[in-house]
Parts: structure tokens; C-alpha cells; sequence
């Protein structure tokens, strides 16, 4: 189940710009071959995405129907993929529907599921809103999401198993958030950490709600025998994810490529891992096929743990062989007030777990994954793509 790849050496601040077409081709064809063993087993199957428009489903969804075109020979996977449009759905998803094999509807998951949604072999959650400037101004939105569209989901799959067509797998989207901010003695940090996370702050709505989510799932596995698991995201990016979105990443890009400063709205020295989105989405194929019921992983990287003073460096020497960008790192100030508040000070996952059970091993080293990352906004400067 491993996959056991070549190392990454290429000097990615002299590498030029690619097409973004040879840039998907890459990156779905990675996923394609690190996720084989988890597509083997959804062949001839029905895939439900909920939430397929946001950053993860750009390549939850893109990945799946590559499969399908590199293997014209074998039972191709039908993927169906549900979207609210709180944001407007993108271009990239919207092109998609004609296609073989896909099908986009529209449906919110905070309200019942639809009567007439059919049999899906494997369910993938990504209906949610991680975004934390989004999340803190539609928190209600947030939670239902999390938790009362995850309850539609997993008795579904309780109704399905009672009549005879069991769902294969279930994948609930968590959160490294629910470690909160982890003491020193717990970076970097097990699953088995319990967190030290506030019930009441701004991030509250999102980190609570994953909290009991990952609660709910664990029930439904040892009470319901559904075959749910749980990923919790350790700082992904990367294709996919909206420019304008609020995260340090695209914040950073957005001021390289209209030619600014870069302006940081800390001091500088909160730290973090970065996992590149193919080597985070092949870690969620993993989990949804071949984790455990009722088990959380982290899917991330464990090195480098990086500043983010030393990210936006990291970023402006990729950008200048690529640009010619001549900006500075400057310090600036969050419009809003509570933009700090509650945000961990060190972010580092361990990945044993997901290593040993489900075979994941992440091979885009952090150079790749940021020259990678430049390349697609340079093709998708307005966010219109995810």
C-alpha cells in the first residue's frame, strides 16, 4: 500500500513557469499513481463529494475522473458532487458537467438530504467552511454543516445498511484545529492528544463543531457499524484554493503577484507544516479506503515546521525566479479585531499513524509544493478557479 517514490531534489527557485494544463497532469497524475490501491477499490462504484466546489474537491473531484481517463479499460467511477453555492460554484466545476461519469447537483447540506439521492458506495464530507474570515461571519452556517449535514450522512448510511446496500466507506472532514493551541510537551502532536481549544472564541463555531463531529462519527462507528473515518488536515494548500480566501498562503500570493509587499499580520514567529494538496488528497483517498472505522488520522507533513516569517521569504526567493518579484516582508495589521485571537502558535502534526495504517507518505517537499502553488495562481490570479 505504500508508495515508495523517487526523492524531489530540483532547484524550484530556477524552474520557470508551466502551463497549467501540465500542471494538473502532474498533480492528478501523482494522486492517480500514490492512490492507486484506494481508486482499484471505488472502480464500476458511485462517489458522493458534498461540498466538491471548495479547495479540497478541486482535486477530490479532478483526481477521480482522471482515473477514469487513464484507464478507459476498466469500470470507470461515477462521481456525483453536491454543492450549496454559498460562494457561487467555479468555473473549473461548472465546465466539468457533460462529462462522463459526473454528475453536479445543487443541495445545501445544513437542510435534509434529498429524497430521491440514490445508492453511493462511498461518501466523501467536504461540505464546510474552513476558511476562518467566512466561518466567523456565518458561524450557524458553519456548525450545521459540521454537524447536522454529517448526521443526514452517516443515518443515510445507517438506513442503507438496514436495506441491504451498505455504504463502502464514509470520510468526515475534521481539523488539526481540534488540537487548538497545544501545549509544547505536544508538538508535534499524536492523535491521541485531546486539545486545548476554547468553546467560546471566534474560531469557536468551527473548531467545537469539528470536535463533536469527529464525536458523532466515532458513535455511529461502534454503535451503527458505519465504516466512517476522520482526516484532520494539517495545513493544506495549494491548487485550488481561492486567492482572495484568508489564509497566509494565498494572502501572501495575492500581494506577490500585484507586485506589493508582502504584509504579514503577526509578528512572524507562529510556526507551521505545509502539506501540498496532491499529497494531502491522496492521504484522504487513503483514509476513506483503508482506515479504520471510527479513527482519526492527520494528514500532513512532519517537517519542515517552518516561521511565517520564513514562509514569506521561502515565497518571495520562489517568486523572484519566476516573476522578478522585487517586494519586502512588511508588518501589518487585520481589519478585524479578533483576527489572532485563539490562533495556535506552533501547528506540527505526527503522521505515524497514517503511515503504518493506510500507507500514506506525502513527497512534495515544501520548495515544490510553493513554486507549484505560485504556477497555479499565476494561471488563476481572481480566484475563479476553486
Amino acid at each position: 500500500m505504500k508508495f515508495n517514490g523517487p526523492a524531489l531534489t530540483t532547484d524550484f527557485t530556477t524552474r520557470g513557469l508551466i502551463t497549467l494544463r501540465e500542471l494538473l497532469d502532474e498533480d492528478l497524475g501523482r494522486i492517480c499513481a500514490d492512490a492507486a490501491s484506494a481508486f482499484e477499490r471505488m472502480s464500476g462504484q458511485r462517489v458522493l463529494v458534498t461540498g466538491g466546489g471548495g479547495f479540497l474537491g478541486y482535486y477530490l473531484v479532478q483526481s477521480l475522473l482522471h482515473w477514469n481517463r487513464l484507464h478507459p479499460n476498466e469500470q470507470p467511477i461515477d462521481v456525483e458532487v453536491w454543492e450549496s453555492g454559498l460562494r457561487g460554484n467555479p468555473q473549473w466545476l461548472t465546465d466539468l458537467v457533460g462529462q462522463a461519469h459526473f454528475t453536479l447537483k445543487a443541495h445545501d447540506l445544513t437542510q435534509p438530504l434529498p429524497a430521491d439521492m440514490g445508492h453511493f458506495d462511498w461518501i466523501i464530507h467536504a461540505a464546510s467552511i474552513a476558511s476562518p474570515k467566512i466561518y466567523r461571519a456565518l458561524p450557524l452556517v458553519c456548525i450545521d454543516a459540521n454537524i447536522n449535514g454529517l448526521r443526514n450522512l452517516l443515518d443515510h448510511a445507517v438506513a442503507a445498511r438496514k436495506a441491504g446496500r451498505p455504504v463502502s466507506g464514509l470520510l468526515f472532514f475534521s481539523s488539526s484545529e481540534i488540537y487548538g493551541d497545544p501545549s509544547p510537551d505536544a508538538i508535534p502532536t499524536l492523535e491521541t492528544y485531546r486539545g486545548l481549544v476554547s468553546c467560546t472564541g471566534p474560531r469557536a463555531c468551527y473548531d467545537e463543531s469539528k470536535r463533536f463531529g469527529e464525536t458523532l462519527c466515532v458513535v455511529f462507528a461502534q454503535h451503527e457499524g458505519v465504516p466512517v473515518k476522520v482526516a484532520r488536515p494539517f495545513n493544506n494548500y495549494g491548487p485550488g484554493l481561492k486567492i482572495n480566501d484568508g489564509r497566509v498562503i494565498p494572502d501572501f500570493v495575492r500581494n506577490i503577484l500585484a507586485g506589493e509587499d508582502m504584509v504579514m499580520l503577526s509578528d512572524g514567529s507562529p510556526t507551521r507544516t505545509f502539506c501540498y494538496a496532491s499529497d494531502a488528497i491522496t492521504g484522504y483517498f487513503r483514509t476513506l479506503v483503508h482506515g479504520q472505522a471510527g479513527e482519526a488520522y492527520n494528514i500532513g507533513i512532519q517537517e519542515p515546521e517552518i516561521s511565517m516569517a520564513g514562509l514569506a521569504g521561502k515565497l518571495a526567493v520562489l517568486a523572484r525566479g519566476l516573476f522578478g518579484y522585487g517586494g519586502k516582508v512588511v508588518l501589518g495589521r487585520s481589519a478585524e479585531a479578533a483576527y489572532l485571537v485563539d490562533n495556535p502558535n506552533r501547528r506540527c502534526p505526527v503522521i505515524t499513524k497514517a503511515r503504518q495504517q493506510i500507507g500514506f507518505a506525502p513527497r512534495v517537499g515544501l520548495d515544490e509544493g510553493l513554486w507549484r502553488t505560485l504556477v497555479w495562481y499565476h494561471h488563476n490570479p481572481r480566484g475563479v478557479e476553486g
